[in-house]
């Protein structure tokens, strides 16, 4: 699962474009617990969804017109300037040429070649999320892909990563692994098929649910939809799919103790 010792190809960073901030702040505490805080008059209305004072996500405006809500997983980058490269090269696109933010890192943001959106983050004073796979934050990143080989063979010209078969009921699921370490300790997310008619390509973060039911129950109290009611999957835990009230989906996973 994921932790905040961050190697290459590690998610680091995660948030949030919505277009009402006040709002999805105000889901999130009540769905969570978080507290938001803003990054500063500065940061155009960016801030940290935090626990205990330490940020778990974070939460910004939509800034591109027609632009929809949805959130964002950011992977860990030694060079991002090689790294957009390579995403050209492996036939995905660049939306945003890496950037400075404040001294904080560099920042870009791509689109592989199913379609699936994601960010990079070479860290600067900010290494990335200060605490993960613990209740209520982030414990594993899912790619949602047609072709998961494909997708695979993609990023691993970015990042190394290593992937491993499992059988999953009706499908292979395809476990990730960062390229160095022991291969399941640095598991952090994996490769399903689209199942759906009408799904699009994406990664969603799945956040440590204490009791999946009681957090779905939450988040349709506060607005949200079940887009997947919660379920028990042999081996893993107890998952659910939702979205919040602007359509941004995000899943709870309650591990199975014996993982």
């Amino acid at each position: 699962m994921l932790g905040t010792d961050f190697s290459l190809g590690s998610p680091n960073w995660l948030d949030l474009g919505s277009p009402d901030t006040e709002a999805a702040a105000a889901f999130y505490g009540a769905v969570f617990g978080w507290r938001f805080v803003s990054a500063g008059p500065e940061a155009g209305g960016y801030g940290f969804f935090q626990i205990d004072g330490k940020t778990v996500a974070a939460l910004g405006p939509l800034t591109q017109e027609g632009a929809k809500s949805a959130w964002m997983i950011h992977f860990k980058a030694d060079d991002v300037q090689a790294t957009v490269s390579a995403v050209t090269a492996g036939g995905g696109t660049v939306r945003m040429e890496p950037m400075d933010v404040m001294g904080e890192g560099h920042l870009a943001q791509a689109t592989d070649p199913q379609g699936a959106e994601f960010a990079l983050w070479q860290p600067g004073k900010t290494t990335g999320l200060e605490i993960a796979s613990a209740p209520n934050t982030l414990l594993w990143a899912e790619l949602h892909a047609p072709d998961p080989l494909a997708a695979i063979a993609f990023y691993q010209g970015l990042f190394g990563w290593r992937s491993q078969d499992m059988q999953a009921p009706g499908m292979t699921y395809r476990a990730l692994s960062t390229k160095d370490g022991d291969q399941q300790d640095a598991s952090f997310g994996g490769v399903a098929p689209i199942s759906g008619e009408g799904e699009q390509p994406r990664w969603v973060p799945y956040f440590h649910a204490e009791d999946a039911d009681a957090t779905a129950a939450a988040a349709t109290a506060n607005g949200g939809s079940v887009l997947m009611p919660a379920a028990d999957v042999p081996d893993v835990g107890r998952i659910a799919w939702l979205a919040d009230p602007f359509g941004a989906a995000f899943a709870l996973l309650k591990p199975d103790p014996r993982m």
